[in-house]
């Protein structure tokens, strides 16, 4: 590739999403610092083929320089991580491969085989200690070039919860609506009550039909500096907590359907309220729009802001469709 600072051959491990998510996005960004150009292909277990893996990873005719995104390779079957196997002893030069992998024994001969092949490494294990979640805060508000005390930070993880995303989403509207050093003081008062737009207010009023409101608190989130990855997160999860709470298992205790669901179980009425008017239909409709923007954010488009406009609109139509 153009850019030296971008490995032929980079392995994304772990099991934390958005860490993962913010390594392949930089490693495209670097891709493209070095080639505006250049031809993304980001591709999971399910739509990779033996032709489709071979278009994209042989070598050009016309030289056009790419980027190809295994994610969840450990999921690849047999054949195709044979394949894959094989390509890494001989990689073409107008390529840059990145394997994302869970980390766990699943699919470690093809680890194993990146690494040999002298693969660049990217580790993304989830934090599972507080003291982990902790320097993650700290690192967010540095990436904002802001700074945070430790009584604040700890504020705030007590407020927010340990999924990273939420978290980064604290950081990021923290960040945007505060000066200085930020406090205690600063998170006790954003957590009573602040009513300011955020992925989840965005993803709320989204699923709820209300479109011109969501459309309204989209672009003031990203007007703020809001990731457009953690937007479609949080539509992603709500969509997800419709599709749990519109038809809910019989039988099933309120404590399972919030895990199926991953929200907290108090949250349940909210979900409850917000599945009335969705259908069977409109909900399929609305997590196939949500895994078009993921790819669209992640590389396969060029305008996230755009894409996540164009999903709010699909999403809040799927809904208000099914209403009688």
């Amino acid at each position: 590739m153009a850019s030296t600072s971008v490995s032929p051959i980079t392995l994304v491990v772990g099991d934390e999403e958005l860490l993962v998510d913010r390594a392949v996005a930089a490693l495209v960004a670097a891709a493209r610092d070095g080639d505006p150009e250049v031809d993304v292909h980001d591709l999971v277990p399910s739509q990779v083929t033996a032709g489709r893996l071979a278009e994209a990873a042989s070598p050009s005719l016309f030289g056009e320089r790419r980027v190809v995104v295994l994610r969840s390779s450990q999921d690849l079957t047999k054949d195709l991580a044979a394949e894959v196997t094989a390509y890494l002893k001989d990689p073409a030069d107008d390529v840059v491969l990145v394997l994302v992998h869970a980390g766990g024994a699943k699919g470690k001969a093809l680890l194993e085989a990146a690494k040999k092949a002298g693969a660049a490494r990217v580790d993304c294990a989830k934090p599972t200690k507080p003291a982990e979640r902790l320097k993650f805060i700290k690192e967010e508000f540095s990436r904002g070039g802001r700074q945070i005390t430790a009584d604040a930070a700890q504020a705030l993880l007590d407020a927010v919860g340990n999924d990273l995303r939420e978290i980064a989403a604290a950081c990021t509207q923290l960040i945007a609506d505060t000066d200085g050093r930020v406090d205690a003081a600063a998170v006790a008062r954003y957590h009573t009550g602040k009513a300011e737009a955020t992925g989840f207010t965005v993803a709320d009023r989204t699923v709820e039909g209300r479109l011109p409101e969501a459309l309204e608190q989209l672009r003031w989130s990203l007007s703020v500096g809001t990731a457009p990855v953690l937007i479609n997160s949080a539509l992603a999860g709500a969509v997800r907590g419709i599709a749990v709470a519109a038809q809910p298992p019989r039988g099933v205790p309120e404590a399972e359907i919030a895990k199926r669901a991953k929200v907290p179980p108090w949250k349940l009425k909210t979900l409850r309220q917000q599945a009335r008017g969705w259908t069977p239909q409109g909900v399929a409709r609305a997590m196939r729009v949500v895994a078009e923007t993921d790819a669209l954010i992640k590389g396969a488009g060029r305008d996230p802001a755009y894409a996540l406009e164009r999903a709010v609109i699909e999403i809040a139509t799927a809904r208000n469709a099914g209403r009688g």
